[in-house]
């Protein structure tokens, strides 16, 4: 069942029971004083009595009736609370009751506690002398008045400590409410975000703790969003750019294949109808063979054009390695004035196929912008092994790709091309990181692109 309990019914019920038991041994301690302290004050009033009375009737010879004097004397002291005194020989108060108490009345103690607390009634005798004739006065201790004084003082303790603890445990409830009320915001605002509103925000508020987690989780949904919003963004990115590739596809096709294709149909045409000629047409047959063989080869170089943007040649075959030897070479082949410096790690290892062509695109697309736009005479290529850490935990395994020149920079309201931008969104959906920074000294691209995981 406890279990079952909120936070705020666990922490009221604790302080419930912990200030009734905090009544409870009050109200036991009093209990337990109640009997020492009965006696102490029944044997305080006997003493007392006796020594009054002692002193009282001291020179009862002189007074005219003694008889008299001493029946007085007894009346008027039987007066006083906790005692009787009266004549040896007279009627005596019945043992453990107190003329002055009343057996009906609302604030005498049950018999339970007089029970608990077990008076015994005291009797002592004061000798006295009248004339030489001997008496006795007998002093009768009465606790039932002391009883009922502590068990008022009982009563008014129980009460006013129970209201006590009424208004402290209704004071806690309330601050302990106030103080737990970002708790319910703080689980309707995680149902919301499990939901996919990640707009949800939660007034930091309570205890400082509290306001902190609050704080926390305002962020931690917001993130979620940008991720979220981020995820979409790539998802339509890459839908447009498939979109793209495809009608830059066609667009070859059709423009660079379609054109051969239909001369290749004319001069296949042209041998048709000379081969039905009886006269020798070796020159004509040499002269379309020639243009068949030329618009071949046009094909040919057409088709690896469209090979290489769709999967770079050679890189399955010589690996990554090798292939960008190759890109590189053709690179200086073209570019003679223009010093490239390469520094490419062989302890890169598999990094999986995915992984080797996105390293491949990187460095192909950030050396196509350093010799179209940069008019660098310097460029440096590295690629090395790197780790990406993640808090206290390792990621995966990956490539760090740099390509640094020392051409004109990028101007500051420049905007990424759509060959760096389709990368970047290409590493980021490998989960890896692209970015280019600008300077005085050049452009340097950096991406850190992970190893695909087995």
């Amino acid at each position: 069942m406890w279990h079952r309990l909120s936070l705020r019914a666990r922490i009221d019920l604790l302080l419930a029971l912990i200030l009734a038991l905090g009544l409870f041994v009050n109200i036991a301690r009093l209990v337990m004083e109640a009997g020492p302290r009965v006696r102490a004050e029944d044997q305080s009033v006997i003493r007392l009595a006796r020594e009054f009375t002692e002193m009282i009737v001291a020179d009862i010879d002189e007074a005219p009736d003694p008889n008299a004097k001493l029946n007085q004397i007894a009346s008027d002291l039987s007066r006083l609370r906790h005692i009787s005194i009266t004549r040896r020989g007279q009627a005596e108060a019945l043992p453990g009751t107190n003329p002055a108490a009343r057996s009906d009345d609302p604030h005498s103690p049950p018999a339970w506690f007089v029970k608990l607390i077990h008076p015994a009634t005291t009797s002592v005798d004061v000798p006295l002398s009248i004339h030489g004739r001997p008496e006795r006065l007998v002093i009768t201790s009465h606790p039932n008045d002391e009883i009922a004084e502590i068990w008022d003082g009982i009563v008014t303790q129980l009460e006013v400590g129970s209201a006590t603890a009424i208004a402290l445990f209704i004071i806690t409830m309330i601050v302990i409410s106030r103080a737990l009320a970002p708790l319910d915001a703080l689980s309707q605002a995680m149902t919301k975000i499990e939901s996919g509103c990640y707009a949800v925000r939660v007034e930091p508020g309570g205890a400082p703790e509290l306001a902190a987690i609050c704080t926390k989780l305002n962020h931690l949904a917001a993130a979620l969003g940008e991720a979220v919003e981020e995820k979409r963004r790539l998802a339509e990115r890459a839908v447009s750019l498939q979109d793209l590739e495809r009608k830059q596809i066609a667009r070859e096709l059709h423009d660079e294949f379609g054109p051969y294709l239909f001369s290749l149909r004319a001069h296949a045409s042209a041998l048709m109808r000379l081969s039905q000629n009886t006269e020798p047409v070796g020159e004509a047959v040499r002269r379309h063979g020639g243009a068949i063989l030329a618009q071949v080869n046009e094909l040919q170089l057409c088709n690896r054009r469209v090979l290489e943007k769709l999967r770079p040649v050679g890189l399955a075959e010589l690996g990554l390695h090798g292939a960008l030897q190759a890109l590189l070479r053709l690179w200086r082949e073209s570019n003679p004035d223009v010093a490239i410096e390469t520094s490419i790690s062989h302890a890169l290892g598999d990094t999986g196929e995915t992984a080797e062509l996105t390293i491949y695109r990187t460095v192909q697309e950030a050396l196509t912008n350093v010799f179209r736009h940069a008019r660098a005479t310097s460029v440096n290529v590295t690629i090395e092994p790197s780790e990406q850490q993640q808090g206290a935990q390792v990621s995966r395994k990956g490539a760090l790709v740099r390509v640094r020149d020392n051409g004109c920079g990028l101007k500051h309201d420049h905007k990424l091309g759509l060959g760096l931008t389709g990368m970047r969104e290409r590493i980021l959906a490998l989960g890896g990181t692209l970015s280019v920074a600008s300077s005085e000294a050049g452009v340097t691209v950096e991406a850190i692109i992970p190893q695909a995981a087995h």
